[in-house]
């Protein structure tokens, strides 16, 4: 608990003087400036160039959603959301009704889509004007129950349904008890209907994948002609837009092709994120300093080597798989591996021969390394260490 004072009160810790070694300050202090310095650069300059490529293989007439959940997948959501309403698309899709209320709250106007909505509260997806993704009966009814309680009417829906990725949605069993309920439901109108397709990025399942599109066109169908009015079809994702066009519909929704990654080898789309950071200080060590970091895993060689610390760690998303030389970041175009486990809030990296110094810029990834490159190494997707940055991270849109 601590000692009292003379008065009987415990002392105030900010009035305690507190004596340190000015050499100490000095790092200290730039330790939490360098902090400010670790930061995710969205590059609006890649966004549109993505999102020109998509949009080749569309239609003019066809819609392009964009998914923003998860953090636009690390992104930051605001930031994302604000420069693809700039950008010109018609829809963004998030997976949880606080997600979408917090893009509201920032000022963003495009209609979005709640794909989980049965994971939240309904009120908040009515309060926020979002639009609400429907898979099964029990969730139809839960929604309509809350649109009675407040006075609303036509209220748009996307109805999920099932065409063998058998995560979430209608059966083609369970149709003729949907469009009953529907029918006679004034309250909601069926703003759009979708499907997901499971496989669109592997040739070998292509069979497959047309057997989803054919299930999808014949239970869409079968929902249109039952309600007497069409809504939106959407099917496809990045990998289906790239593979198979011809399925478009009225929209389509994009993920991680929007983010710059493409499920062709050969096309190289533009990566939206650059992850960097500060040197904050480097060290010329010799073989008679031994190791470096926890465990002592970094080994200096015999000729001795420079060492960088950078203020980036396990805390902020860097995979500790990608410690001990495993994964390599980049300082001014050259290529510079990692030394030792990675820290928390720190990692090291060997920067001999590079005449690397403080407050130089390093790369974590980007265009050099690029993300699918630093997934590979610890046998993951990209979608995986993109949202697992932490929202310490400084998003900062540039260009």
């Amino acid at each position: 608990m601590g000692h009292k004072n003379e008065f009987g009160h415990f002392p105030n810790p900010s009035k305690i003087p507190i004596f340190v070694p000015a050499e100490k300050m000095r790092l200290f202090s730039f330790y939490m400036e360098s902090r400010e310095f670790v930061r995710l650069e969205l590059s609006k300059g890649s966004c549109r160039e993505n999102y020109k490529y998509f949009r080749s293989y569309l239609k003019d007439t066809t819609k392009l959603l964009v998914l923003v959940k998860a953090n636009a997948y690390g992104h930051g959501a605001v930031q994302m959301a604000t420069l693809l309403q700039e950008i010109g698309v018609d829809y963004l899709a998030v997976a949880l009704p606080s997600e979408g209320a917090e893009l509201r709250r920032a000022g963003i106007t495009l209609p979005i889509l709640v794909l989980e909505a049965a994971a939240g509260d309904f009120r908040e997806i009515v309060d926020n004007h979002l639009e609400a993704a429907i898979s099964d009966m029990n969730t139809l009814k839960r929604f309509v129950a809350v649109l009675s309680e407040r006075k609303v009417e036509n209220y748009p829906v996307h109805l999920a349904v099932d065409t063998g990725m058998h995560r979430l949605g209608f059966m083609e069993n369970q149709l003729e008890e949907v469009e009953s309920f529907l029918v006679n439901c004034p309250l909601v109108k069926v703003a759009g209907i979708y499907s997901h397709l499971a496989a669109s990025d592997e040739p070998k399942h292509d069979e497959f994948t047309h057997s989803q599109a054919a299930l999808f066109q014949k239970m869409a169908s079968h929902i249109t002609s039952a309600i007497g009015y069409k809504p939106m079809y959407h099917l496809l994702n990045s990998a289906g837009v790239e593979r198979f066009s011809e399925y478009q519909f009225d929209m389509v929704r994009l993920g991680l092709g929007m983010y710059g990654l493409s499920c062709k080898p050969w096309v190289k789309l533009h990566p939206v994120a650059s992850l960097k950071c500060k040197i904050l200080l480097v060290k010329d060590l010799g073989p008679d300093d031994g190791t470096i970091g926890y465990g002592r895993w970094g080994k200096i060689p015999a000729e001795g080597m420079s060492s960088a610390t950078i203020p980036v760690g396990y805390a902020d998303g860097i995979d500790r798989r990608l410690g001990r030389g495993a994964a390599s970041f980049s300082i001014d175009g050259k290529r510079v591996p990692t030394v030792g486990n990675i820290c928390m809030d720190m990692c090291m990296v060997d920067v001999t021969g590079t005449g690397a110094k403080a407050g130089d810029t390093v790369t974590i990834f980007g265009d050099d390394p690029t993300i699918a490159e630093l997934a590979d190494v610890i046998g993951t997707i990209p979608y995986e260490i993109l949202t697992r940055l932490a929202r310490r991270v400084v998003r900062l849109v540039v260009d």
